[in-house]
């Protein structure tokens, strides 16, 4: 029993593990790099093993560093099942089909410069169709089932509490009669994070494989961050400005609302106008409206007494284009939900083109920002940022609410391992190499267990 490490290895996009047991191969993730150009160019390499060999494939949830490169694997060959969450199923079939909108559009894009130049055309990385296509291939599971995918493996998910559908996967191994128990984290949530329950501990396993992408710092409290949130509204207010949120489709989003909604009052969010600019925030917050079985218990109570979980009296959903180009016309009073999270792409780009050099314009980033992103720059206190050729200052107040996170923090990563009864070995990924070398050194010290921080092609045996 092995398993090697292709993605997410010292870094934090790109998911992709693969187990080998019994003759099989299992492919745990199959992400997209994401984060500067240099580093996404890299999706578009061919997989460093065989695509028709895999038997199954299992992903953890539905954000693209962990599910980005799926239609890759069925243009190349794979026709096997993709094991997930019923949720996560529900969000590939906006993610997915988007994701390769957005490869057709930056394709026709560079293609035309290329034209121009007399240089060779480039091809998407794959289309709607393909995308499409390759949703026939998902067997969507509930927590607590237990499948065997193929001879000798069999698969659990447990709730993670990351995004709706995220998952822990839990898998027993047989080979000639040694049976073998992996756990894979997944991404692990943040504790008493709104609408989903925190993530489930396991008490036993020969082999963690833990996410490390906060190890090295912890979380702002929920009360300081509401605190801090109500507080930036107010001063936004009195500025007379916009506020742009750059958030992630699924999961950020939706906390957001929610929020607003829990705070309404409170935050005099009424003087507002509230915009979700994300068709696809608006087709994922319909999936968590539907996927109530996930809920925390405030979050249930909410529902059953039919308050909808999302619903604003001043919520506008832009879907449409020209709706969103409108909401650019707006000087003060707005307050804009946008993708893309990490500002590498989507309509909050726009939205900064039109705001970001205003002294009165709140920025606040609610997420991680991945090494070489517009976001991340922001976070560092970069004076211009460049869109579309164009360099733009950066006048804008930007807040960072690190609290808001949808990952487990140091303490919540270390209080999810000392579930585990026997203290089994650990391999660290999804994680930049700070955070794991510092994860890595509390684990140790606090356990006395190995620690492995997993480098791309490592091979271990289970």
């Amino acid at each position: 029993m092995n398993i090697k490490f292709f993605g997410a290895t010292r870094e934090v996009t790109g998911s992709c593990y693969l187990i080998q047991v019994n003759d099989k191969n299992i492919l745990l993730e199959c992400g997209m790099l994401q984060g500067s150009h240099e580093h996404e160019r890299h999706n578009n390499d061919d997989f460093p093993f065989d695509v028709t060999e895999l038997d199954a494939v299992i992903v953890s949830h539905a954000h693209l560093d962990h599910t980005g490169r799926l239609p890759m694997l069925i243009k190349e060959g794979f026709h096997g099942s993709i094991f997930t969450h019923n949720a996560t199923v529900d969000l590939c079939k906006i993610m997915l089909v988007d994701s390769g909108y957005i490869h057709e559009k930056e394709a026709r894009w560079e293609n035309k410069k290329l034209e121009r130049k007399g240089l060779p055309l480039i091809e998407p990385l794959y289309t709607t169709e393909e995308a499409e296509r390759t949703l026939q291939y998902f067997k969507g599971l509930n927590y607590d089932q237990e499948v065997e995918i193929c001879p000798g493996v069999k698969l659990t998910l447990k709730d993670a509490g990351h995004i709706i559908g995220s998952a822990i996967i839990e898998l027993t191994l047989n080979d000639n009669g040694v049976n073998k128990k992996v756990v894979f984290s997944g991404d692990l949530g943040h504790k008493n994070a709104p609408i989903l329950r925190d993530p489930c501990k396991i008490k036993y396993a020969d082999l963690v494989i833990m996410e490390s992408t906060y190890g090295d710092r912890l979380h702002r409290s929920w009360d300081d961050t509401w605190q801090e949130m109500g507080e930036i509204i107010a001063q936004a207010k009195s500025n007379k400005g916009n506020i742009l949120i750059p958030a992630f489709t699924v999961g950020r989003t939706q906390e957001l609302l929610y929020e607003f909604k829990q705070h309404f009052d409170q935050w005099q969010l009424g003087d507002w106008q509230i915009f979700l600019d994300s068709p696809m925030g608006i087709k994922a917050t319909r999936v968590y409206a539907k996927h109530s079985e996930v809920y925390d218990q405030k979050a249930l109570d909410i529902n059953k007494n039919h308050d909808g979980l999302f619903d604003l009296p001043n919520l506008h959903m832009s879907e449409k284009t020209e709706y969103s180009m409108k909401i650019n016309q707006i000087n003060s009073g707005a307050i804009i939900i946008a993708g893309s999270g990490m500002c590498t792409g989507g309509r909050i780009k726009h939205h900064f083109k039109h705001n970001i050099w205003r002294e009165n314009a709140h920025v606040i980033i609610v997420g991680f920002q991945a090494r070489g992103t517009i976001g991340r720059a922001l976070v560092d206190g970069t004076k211009n940022i460049n869109l579309w050729g164009e360099k733009i200052q950066v006048n804008a107040h930007i807040h960072t609410v690190g609290g808001f996170s949808a990952h487990a923090d140091q303490q919540g990563l270390l209080e999810w391992y000392q579930g585990f009864e026997n203290k089994p070995p650990v391999v660290l990924v999804h994680g930049e190499e700070e955070a794991m070398e510092v994860l890595s050194q509390k684990l140790k010290h606090l356990h006395k267990v190995s620690v492995v921080q997993a480098s791309y092609k490592q091979n271990i045996v289970i």
